[in-house]
């Protein structure tokens, strides 16, 4: 009798136990099934960010834990059913929780805000003006943008920054530092994540010998590659730098003024760009005793060892020919005046 009262009592149990299973079962998959097909009954949205080469598992992580999916799983292996072959697109999208896996799926190939990465070479001798215009014609930030971002050194943790004086003739505070190379930018990046990215760049190539040259000659590295830069301006050909440098040095060791023209042309993009005389004059080596108050352009690691590593010569005076082609060095003025009077009409740009 007490085996059959038993079983009596199972079955009831097995019969409630398979109810509420199938009753789970069907409320899990109506769950998933409004989940899937946009029909959530809350509302919410998520700003998402992808990057370039994000895998589904990072997208879907993301999708799950800002309430966009109720399971990142379900997400995954929809996707994997539908769009086997589907690559993310770089970009902010804007998602709502009651949009549909298919409105998620094609949401995503179009961005609200791009941020495909993209290409952009900044060539050794660039100012900061070429800077500002070759990052807006690319996208990737607004040239206003960052060259308000270059007049300030606050929130940029590196070791040159503190070298850089606090003066009022000088323009941008950053000219000379934003190295010149050959960047894979963000789209629509912000201006302080760029100047960030070429500061960087630069901090990794400062040499020992910089550093040598500098405590040597009782220089600031900031003296360095303002230096350099008027070397990089003053360079139209290979294998002159080293003897322009060693022009310039001259002229600065014997107290004489650099008299470089292309202080000028930087002084007069200043002029344009709405900064005052005082801070146009004071880039101009006509005016000034020696060095500019900052770096015209941001020089390249040749010529700022160059600068290092200049000839030991005498020279005073130099000037370049045949539209840039040739060079002639000398240390007498007399001979330079006759030797530019000769030969000039080679320059017909």
């Amino acid at each position: 009798m007490a085996n059959k009262k038993g079983n009596r009592l199972i079955i009831p149990i097995i019969l409630a136990v398979i109810i509420a299973i199938c009753i789970g079962g069907y409320f899990g998959y109506s769950f998933i099934s409004n989940d899937i097909n946009g029909n959530q009954q809350y509302e919410g949205e998520y700003n998402l960010y992808v990057t370039d080469n994000m895998s589904q598992y990072d997208v879907s992580q993301r999708l799950y834990n800002n309430g966009i999916v109720v399971s990142d799983a379900v997400w995954s292996s929809w996707m994997d059913k539908h769009y086997p072959d589907y690559q993310f697109t770089a970009g902010e999208f804007l998602l709502k929780n009651n949009m549909s896996y298919d409105d998620i799926a094609k949401k995503l190939t179009t961005p609200d805000v791009s941020h495909k990465s993209v290409s952009v070479c900044i060539p050794e001798g660039y100012n900061i003006f070429d800077i500002a215009t070759a990052l807006e014609e690319n996208g990737i930030c607004s040239g206003a943008d960052f060259l308000n971002e270059c007049k300030n050194t606050q929130g940029y943790d590196y070791s040159f920054i503190k070298e850089i004086p606090n003066k009022d003739t000088i323009a941008y505070p950053l000219e000379g530092f934003l190295f010149p190379a050959t960047y894979d930018f963000e789209e629509n990046t912000s201006a302080k994540d760029v100047v960030n990215q070429m500061l960087s760049a630069f901090a990794d190539r400062i040499s020992d010998s910089w550093k040598d040259y500098c405590t040597a000659n009782n220089m600031s590295l900031y003296d360095l590659v303002t230096l350099a830069s008027v070397v990089e301006k003053e360079t139209l050909g290979e294998g002159v730098a080293e003897n322009i440098a060693s022009v310039f040095v001259n002229r600065l060791n014997a107290g004489q003024q650099l008299q470089s023209d292309v202080t000028i042309d930087y002084g007069n993009a200043l002029r344009a760009n709405g900064f005052s005389d005082n801070v146009v004059t004071s880039y101009n080596t006509y005016k000034c005793s020696a060095l500019p108050s900052g770096p015209i352009c941001n020089p390249g690691v040749a010529n700022i060892d160059a600068v290092v590593n200049h000839n030991d010569t005498k020279y005073f005076y130099f000037f370049s020919y045949n539209n840039g082609a040739d060079f002639f060095f000398t240390d007498s003025y007399t001979e330079f005046s006759a030797k530019w009077e000769q030969l000039k009409h080679t320059n017909t740009n």
